[in-house]
C-alpha cells in the first residue's frame, strides 16, 4: 500500500453445516436432523498512511439460522465485531519478501443479543510474511499469517488463527488466477463444556482446520473480483461446515 492509496473490499459468505465434531473429535449429525447457515456480510478497507504504516478496518454482519425437525427455529442477525488497528510493513528481502505486524482492536456491536459473539472487547497481534516469484513460467505469489487474538473478561478466549495461501497467475496479463488456502482456529476459555449448534458464534472452546480454493480475475487495475470455495476438514467442538464467498477488491485511489 502506497502512501495516500486506498483499499475497499466487500464481501458476502454463505456457510453450512448439518453435523459436527465433539470433544473428542467425533463427527455426528446434528440432533434431529438440525442445520445451521450463516450469511455473513463485511467491509474491509485498509489505507496508506506512509511508506511502512497503513491503517486497517472491517465490519461484519451476520445473519444466523438453525432449525431441525422438531420445529425448533433461532435466527440471529446484526452487526457483530468491529476491527480496527494499524499495519506496519517491517521489512522487505530485495523487494520481493514482505513481513508485516499488525495490531488490531475489537470492539462488539451489540449490547443484548450474545449469539452474534461474546459482547466484549479483544485485541490481536498478528504476523504476516508473504512473496512472489516465477515458477514453471508462471508468476506466483504466497501469503503466511498467524494471529493471536485475546477477548478480555474473566471468561474472554484466547484464539489462534492462522492461514497459508499459495497462488498462480494464469496469463502474462496477470487477469486470471488461482491459488488455495489451507487454515485453521484455536480457541481455548476458562469456561468448558460442549458447544450448542444453534449458537455457534458464541462457543469458546473449539478448534478446525479448513481448505479452500479460489479464482480471480482482475478487470482493471482498480477492480478485481474473487470467488472461492472451503470445507472444514477436521474440528473440534464445532460444525462440519462447507461455504462459498465472493469478494470484490478495489482501489479507488
Amino acid at each position: 500500500m502506497r502512501p495516500g492509496s486506498w483499499l475497499l473490499s466487500p464481501s458476502v459468505n454463505y456457510f453450512f453445516a448439518n453435523k459436527g465434531w465433539d470433544s473428542l473429535r467425533r463427527i455426528s449429525p446434528f440432533a434431529n436432523r438440525g442445520e445451521f447457515r450463516s450469511i455473513s456480510y463485511s467491509l474491509y478497507t485498509e489505507y496508506g498512511l506512509s511508506r511502512r504504516f497503513t491503517v486497517v478496518g472491517q465490519l461484519p454482519f451476520v445473519t444466523n439460522n438453525y432449525r431441525d425437525t422438531t420445529g425448533y427455529n433461532s435466527q440471529n442477525n446484526g452487526f457483530t465485531d468491529l476491527e480496527a488497528g494499524i499495519r506496519y510493513y517491517a521489512f522487505n528481502i530485495n523487494y520481493i519478501y514482505y513481513f508485516s505486524v499488525q495490531g488490531t482492536f475489537i470492539q462488539p456491536l451489540y449490547t443484548k443479543n450474545m449469539n452474534l459473539g461474546y459482547g466484549q472487547k479483544g485485541a490481536e497481534i498478528k504476523a504476516s510474511f508473504g512473496g512472489s516469484g516465477n515458477l514453471l513460467g508462471k508468476n506466483y505469489y504466497f501469503t503466511l499469517e498467524n494471529g493471536l487474538r485475546q477477548y478480555f473478561g474473566s471468561s474472554g478466549p484466547l484464539q489462534d488463527r492462522y492461514t497459508g495461501t499459495f497462488g498462480l497467475t494464469l496469463d502474462s496479463r496477470f487477469k486470471h488466477q488461482i491459488s488455495a488456502t489451507i487454515g485453521g482456529f484455536y480457541s481455548t476459555s476458562s469456561l468448558s463444556g460442549s458447544y450448542d449448534p444453534a449458537h455457534i458464534a458464541s462457543n469458546k472452546n473449539f478448534a478446525f482446520n479448513q481448505i479452500s480454493l479460489s479464482y480471480g480475475y482482475s478487470i482493471s487495475h482498480k477492480i478485481s473480483v474473487f470467488v472461492s470455495a472451503g470445507t472444514f476438514i477436521n474440528g473440534r467442538n464445532t460444525g462440519d461446515g462447507s461455504s462459498v464467498s465472493t469478494s470484490l477488491i478495489l482501489r479507488p485511489f
